[in-house]
């Protein structure tokens, strides 16, 4: 085999993965403001970025179910699969540290019930409600391009790009 097949043969032999996550854009219907979270400096990705309520999903779970339990388990504010409306897809890699794919669907929902706390606090440093066209930065990047899409009505989908070969 040569050097340049071994890249190939690697991708052949090595089990790809795609993690499925959900995010939810929640709104306030009475003065539209976005409900976001700072994640916490101790976490692994994304440390001090601010963040929309968002998580990955477990086995056999619908992704819809994924939204409404991480939006639960991260800020107390109860939402119905069926007022769901996915809004923008994400498709990315992850790097070269952390092999395979993510496909992230983000949900919109102004309808939902509780009381907005940050329920996760050994996540999250703080929780508030911003004006989505004035997001707290730094934003993660995934989803400030899915708030920025789903606010200008442009595409349901961005790709996040490929790691670059290392």
């Amino acid at each position: 085999m040569t050097e340049s097949d071994q890249p190939a043969a690697r991708w052949k032999t090595e089990p790809m993965t795609t993690r499925l996550i959900a995010a939810v854009l929640v709104t306030d219907p009475d003065n539209g403001r976005l409900l976001v979270l700072r994640r916490s400096s101790h976490l692994d990705f994304a440390p001090g970025e601010w963040d929309v309520p968002s998580g990955k999903g477990e086995p056999r779970e619908p992704i819809t179910a994924t939204a409404v339990r991480e939006l639960k388990e991260e800020t107390g504010v109860v939402a119905a699969e069926a007022d769901l409306r996915l809004v923008h897809v994400v498709h990315g890699a992850w790097g070269a540290e952390v092999p395979g794919m993510f496909m992230a669907l983000v949900f919109h929902t102004d309808q939902w019930s509780g009381t907005p706390h940050n329920a996760e606090p050994h996540k999250h440093d703080t929780i508030a409600w911003v004006p989505p066209d004035d997001l707290p930065q730094p934003f993660t990047h995934t989803t400030l391009v899915a708030v920025k899409r789903y606010l200008d009505g442009g595409p349901i989908l961005s790709f996040d790009g490929w790691p670059e070969a290392g």
